[in-house]
């Protein structure tokens, strides 16, 4: 397929499965932009390459985008210095109408985007296998060859990831409960009830705050219990919202441009990790709901 004809065929080929494709580059890597460009990089491989040689077309680029999407991961290991939004999924903001449990399955696309968060704990390989595998059924053998493994060796990383996926994702039902225990972490902290920050902060729990001058990262439940009336907020105008599915609080100032993002992720009814988001650039450039 050399012709007119034939490279429009294999651009129509191509388009049917964009969608796909960027799904799978954007659970790995969550991040729009990232995705984006594997799934051009794709293209242009695609488009070098002689098709009649392709047998089945989708398994042949979601190999592509998994090479691609592996050297990306590889490459961000590599780069300590990476910019903080290089390494988090981008953030959607919507707001928390404390809806009843069922009323959440209308929320699976932003509980995707929660997993994303748990994804950033894995290695590069166990983060592919999972997610191809887990999310988009991709049999093991065709992933073990993007990884230069076995069928089985794969087969094992995609069962660590997911034993480790499955002890820190939160369950869907426990929503209002996580409320609590962050209600019970801002009294306590407005407070200054050292003991009862304790009492509701996992002790490995880790705070990241993403400021004009860089990300802040503090680790452990007495460094951050010390630091916590700051993280209180005690704003005079803040909105309860859904983080990329997670709860937590938008602030703002009297003038009404936005102060600071705040959410939050509880385990076993601890808080397990808290990520503040005070960069006036990135906050200017969000999309977020108006003050209640």
């Amino acid at each position: 397929m050399t012709d007119s004809s034939g490279t429009n065929l294999v651009a129509e080929a191509f388009e049917a499965h964009r969608d796909r494709l960027r799904a799978v580059a954007y659970r790995v890597l969550g991040s729009h932009a990232d995705a984006e460009d594997v799934v051009q990089e794709a293209w242009m491989r695609l488009a070098r390459q002689d098709t009649t040689t392709i047998e089945n077309l989708a398994g042949w680029l979601t190999t592509v985008v998994g090479r691609i999407s592996l050297d990306v991961l590889r490459s961000r290991q590599n780069r300590p210095e990476a910019p903080y939004d290089e390494l988090l999924p981008e953030l959607v903001v919507t707001v928390d109408e404390s809806a009843e449990p069922a009323e959440y399955v209308a929320l699976a696309d932003s509980v995707g985007l929660a997993l994303l968060v748990v994804l950033d704990s894995l290695g590069p390989s166990e983060r592919l296998a999972f997610v191809l595998h887990d999310l988009f059924g991709v049999p093991f053998a065709e992933i073990g060859q993007i990884l230069g493994k076995s069928a089985d060796a794969t087969k094992m990383i995609a069962s660590r990831a997911r034993r480790k996926v499955q002890a820190t994702e939160r369950p869907m039902a426990a929503v209002r409960e996580q409320r609590e225990v962050i209600d019970a972490f801002r009294a306590a902290a407005v407070e200054g009830d050292f003991e009862a920050l304790l009492r509701v902060l996992d002790p490995e729990v880790k705070l990241t705050i993403d400021t004009p001058n860089g990300v802040v990262v503090t680790l452990g439940a007495t460094e951050v219990a010390s630091g916590a009336r700051m993280i209180s907020g005690a704003v005079a105008r803040h909105r309860e919202v859904l983080v990329n599915g997670l709860p937590g609080f938008v602030s703002w100032r009297e003038n009404g441009t936005p102060l600071s993002i705040i959410w939050f992720m509880v385990t076993h009814d601890r808080i397990a990790a808290i990520s503040i988001l005070v960069d006036p650039a990135r906050l200017a450039s969000m999309h977020l709901p108006d003050p209640a």
